[in-house]
This record gives C-alpha cells, structure tokens and sequence, in this order.
C-alpha cells in the first residue's frame, strides 16, 4: 500500500490526508498515496492534530504514545510515525476500518 513505508528504525511511516469538521470519525478511504481520515474535530489549536493520533491509535489498537506526528502540523496531508506495528498488521487494521 502506498500510504505505509518501513523505516530504517523498525518504525512505520503513515501518510494521511486529514478531513477536519467532517460529519463523523473515521477512514474514508484513500487518496493518492494517503489515507483519508475524517475528524469532527476543528483545525485549532492544534484539536485536529491530536485527534489524528488518537484516532490512529484507536483504529490500530495500539496506545496514543506508539503514534507521533511527524509533518504537516499546519496542513491536511501529514505524515505519521507509527511504532509496536508491523507494516502487514497495521495494513490488516486498516482494511477492518474500510470495511466497517
């Protein structure tokens, strides 16, 4: 998939394109090389941001504090550091959210 690369480090990079104020949370799909996520949360003070890591967390079923933002704090495609998963894992997860 083209949103989730392995790092050197063993951790995984996700990129998203973040959808603020949206009707309802969750995985909308993709877009380019991006996983859409929608947020009912705003894009101030930094609301959006941390709604996308615990909504990242919650999908993947791993702890807020395995998901840090890595780019785009001011901007809808970010990117995402992702550890405690294995890229086929979180690929599984990921699928499971689409589905639902």
């Amino acid at each position: 998939m083209p949103y989730v690369h392995s790092q050197p480090d063993g951790s995984l990079l996700v990129r998203l394109h973040v959808q603020p104020r949206a009707a309802s949370n969750g995985l909308a799909g993709l877009r380019g090389d991006a996983l859409r996520l929608r947020l009912t949360a705003p894009p101030v003070d930094g609301k959006a941001n941390t709604a996308v890591i615990a909504m990242l967390a919650k999908i993947l079923g791993l702890p807020k504090s395995a998901v840090s933002l890595k780019s785009g704090h001011q901007s809808r495609t970010k990117s995402v550091v992702v550890t405690g998963i294995d890229a086929h894992r979180l690929r599984a997860q990921v699928q499971a959210a689409l589905k639902n």
